[in-house]
């Protein structure tokens, strides 16, 4: 297969992606790797303590390994899963999990023709608002859309929509900004 670059954040986090796709097909569970993946994704954002044991420097990489691997475990994951989790947090990667997480969301949708939308939100989206979301986008042309949340609480209110090279900013953060400049420009 070939190696696709895909716009996730940088290469790191694209060659974990890469890696694990690969191997996912390799042993015919790529259907089973990419929902574990996805629910991978889920408990990392629902679970602040799970976000503060991958976020943290000061835990050793040994006590995180376990930890880790024991939360996987407890909540039913593969070992194909849990191996790659392994190799992250082996190699003091664990702070970048999300991002391969969301990475591989990316290479999948891309190797199955579906658009990627990469939404960035002050608060988690709601299911009303995520239809409502893709509805607008397919609405817009983009057909079959998958959408990958992130919460960013310095946007204060609206979304940024990344599909692509393209970018939507309704963000409260950034109508203030050009608020700003242009009151600077009246002065």
């Amino acid at each position: 297969m070939a190696n696709t670059t895909i716009a996730s954040g940088g290469g790191l986090v694209d060659r974990y992606a890469s890696a694990l796709y690969s191997h996912a097909d390799d042993l015919n569970a790529l259907d089973a790797v990419v929902a574990e993946m996805e629910s991978l994704g889920r408990l990392i954002d629902s679970s602040s303590d799970l976000r503060r044991l991958l976020e943290s420097p000061l835990i050793d990489v040994n006590t995180a390994t376990k930890a880790a691997m024991a939360v996987l475990e407890a909540n039913g994951f593969g070992k194909a899963v849990r191996d790659f989790v392994g190799v992250i947090a082996a190699n003091r990667r664990l702070r970048r999990l999300r991002d391969i997480v969301n990475a591989f969301a990316t290479l999948v949708a891309e190797r199955r023709g579906i658009t990627t939308a990469h939404v960035s939100s002050a608060q988690p989206l709601n299911d009303v608002q995520r239809q409502q979301l893709r509805a607008r986008l397919i609405e817009a042309g983009y057909g079959s859309v998958n959408i990958v949340e992130q919460v960013e609480t310095d946007l204060l209110g609206g979304l940024v929509v990344r599909i692509g090279a393209r970018l939507y900013d309704t963000s409260l953060k950034s109508r203030l900004q050009r608020l700003q400049y242009a009151m600077k420009g009246a002065a």
